[in-house]
């Protein structure tokens, strides 16, 4: 039997024992049926599932689907609703489980997964396919829900015109394409554990975790390190930076900051990522507006008030100029998470990441060594450099010359960015 025929008795079968079991919810649905199957409003999957024609075209990409069905001595169409149905589920199970790949696909979908097990099928895993398939807040379809659901309540669009969010399947980088020192390793694993532990730390009274800071220069990877976690955690990402929801009329921007931080309630699980945090929260002078303290005043209560075990929400702020901020606000972090510059080591690491899909003769050690002081984000421009360059010869491959040409082009760029040049050519 066709691959597709097999495509479409396991959806049936995945639909008939979602259906019939009260106690499996979508997320052990396999996301591409999850995904095809969700309502906004619900907010989920709801029950009974109907498979019809036309959803064997949106998952598998069946155009001729009356003929793909052909021939399936278990199932028949309703002619009136174009409907599908199995006419013996026990026969089709018994069917299924003699595929070639069945085994595959049974561990990689737990809603089949729980019926095998029950069945003491000896390679039936439901947990394990739990862990492959993934909770339903990574999804897009999840945070658009709650987008809608928001944008109906009263309050709701100024609250989310303020923020930038971001479903963890739609995060680019995830940990794995990231290199980081061991101490950043660390405190990853630190948060992640927070996060798995969530109701033990509620549980003995331990409510100030969840809070990082992270600290470096620009393109180090702070942003990028707070976006993956969102795609580890399979929480939705809500980025806010602190210069845009900062207003001319300082009362305002005080209400922006609540506003944020209370559409992170509605939004959790969520990771909370405030960037630019050192642009309100500062160091205080005495010569200071009253507007702008009380508008850095309740930025800090915000965070006060804001908890990982209370509320679900991981508080993630970052900052390239850690010495505007005052105690008052490094107080308020549990874990800060500092970023250097990349050494010899992490550099070639980086590099052979990023060109890891391109063709061609390339030393990346040698590029490492000749990229002291480079961040992360400088070395993936030089390979964007490189093969934009290439690509003006109509050449896909790559030569370490190319990376050389790469290197001397940003340090003439370095040098026009330059307080001298400016200085010598525009005063």
């Amino acid at each position: 039997m066709s691959e597709s025929r097999l495509d479409i008795v396991e959806l049936l079968l995945t639909t008939s024992v979602y259906n019939d079991h009260k106690e499996l919810d979508e997320n052990s649905l396999p996301r591409d049926i999850r995904k095809n199957y969700w309502n906004k409003q619900y907010k989920g999957v709801p029950k009974p599932v109907k498979v019809s024609l036309s959803d064997l075209e949106k998952l598998y990409g069946i155009e001729n689907q009356k003929a793909a069905v052909q021939g399936i001595p278990f199932l028949e169409i309703d002619d009136v609703g174009y409907k599908l149905k199995l006419t013996s589920f026990d026969v089709a199970a018994d069917w299924f489980e003699k595929q070639e790949d069945s085994i595959e696909r049974i561990n990689n979908n737990p809603i089949l997964a729980y019926y095998f097990e029950k069945r003491e099928h000896e390679h039936a895993d439901y947990n394990a396919a739990l862990e492959f398939t993934r909770p339903k807040e990574v999804d897009r379809e999840w945070l658009e829900s709650l987008q809608e659901r928001i944008s109906q309540e009263e309050g709701g669009e100024d609250m989310l015109k303020l923020a930038h969010l971001i479903a963890p399947e739609d995060i680019i980088q995830p940990l794995s394409e990231l290199v980081l020192t061991s101490k950043q390793e660390e405190k990853v694993e630190k948060i992640v554990k927070a996060i798995t532990y969530r109701d033990y730390l509620r549980e003995i009274g331990l409510y100030d975790v969840g809070k990082v800071l992270l600290v470096g220069a620009p393109g180090t990877g702070k942003t990028s390190v707070a976006r993956a976690l969102s795609e580890k955690l399979a929480v939705p990402f809500v980025e806010v930076k602190l210069s845009m929801i900062t207003d001319q009329y300082l009362g305002e921007t005080a209400k922006n900051i609540d506003r944020v931080f209370e559409l992170a309630r509605r939004l959790n699980p969520c990771i909370l990522f405030i960037d630019e945090f050192d642009f309100i929260a500062k160091t205080r002078t005495s010569d200071e507006h009253a507007a702008l303290k009380r508008a850095v005043n309740t930025l800090l209560k915000a965070i006060d008030s804001i908890s990982l075990t209370n509320d679900g929400v991981l508080l993630i702020a970052a900052t390239n100029h850690p010495h505007m901020l005052d105690s008052a606000a490094w107080r308020r972090f549990d874990e800060i998470m500092e970023f250097p510059l990349p050494d010899l080591e992490m550099r070639k690491e980086i590099l052979d990441i990023v060109t890891r899909k391109i063709k061609g003769k390339m030393d990346t050690e040698e590029i490492a060594e000749l990229t002291e002081g480079y961040t992360g984000s400088d070395l993936r421009m030089i390979i964007r450099e490189s093969v934009l360059s290439a690509l003006l010869e109509e050449r896909t491959e790559l030569t370490q010359e190319d990376l050389l040409d790469a290197i001397e082009i940003f340090n003439a760029r370095a040098i026009i960015k330059s307080d001298e040049y400016i200085s010598r050519n525009f005063t």
